[in-house]
């Protein structure tokens, strides 16, 4: 089992879920989970151990936003990005896509370890720069996603897949 799919496992990603988080609304809450664990971390400077509480809770939300929303068809910018990477969990990314998304991927885990830095050494300059970096390629690799997932439909209406 990848990463990919073990990560998919753990959120319980039924074809029906992945038409769940495909909602818009899906997407963008994830995303505006990115500052909402900084800020529930960072709040350990105010909260003491009762951040965790804060931290829980967003960790929570993250693995029940996936199964809240009501499912969508693949006809706006973030609905498509998310069809396209369910093909990317299935394994099914052509070539040409499969160096791009890993850039990506690497830049996200970049922005990722300098938001680990700002937070744990509460230096705001890290943070920032890592979510910025993180979210850009989130971003980024949402709209790949959804150029894979069009290059897939167009594949499959001409009868070049299964």
């Amino acid at each position: 089992m990848t990463r990919k799919n073990a990560a998919a496992t753990v959120h319980g990603m039924s074809d029906e879920t992945w038409k769940r988080h495909a909602n818009p609304w899906s997407v963008w809450t994830r995303l505006a989970a990115i500052p909402a664990f900084e800020l529930a971390v960072w709040s350990r400077q105010w909260l003491g151990w009762w951040c965790l509480a804060a931290v829980l809770i967003v960790v929570v939300w993250l693995w029940l936003n996936v199964h809240l929303f009501q499912p969508v068809e693949p006809t706006s910018w973030a609905a498509k990005g998310i069809y396209g990477e369910q093909l990317h969990v299935d394994g099914k990314v052509p070539a040409e896509h499969k160096t791009t998304l890993n850039w990506l991927i690497a830049s996200g885990l970049v922005g990722f370890a300098l938001i680990a830095w700002g937070l744990t050494a509460l230096t705001i300059w890290p943070l920032a720069l890592g979510t910025v970096v993180a979210v850009l390629a989130q971003l980024w690799r949402i709209d790949r996603y959804g150029l894979l997932f069009q290059q897939h439909l167009h594949e499959q209406s001409r009868g070049d897949t299964a």
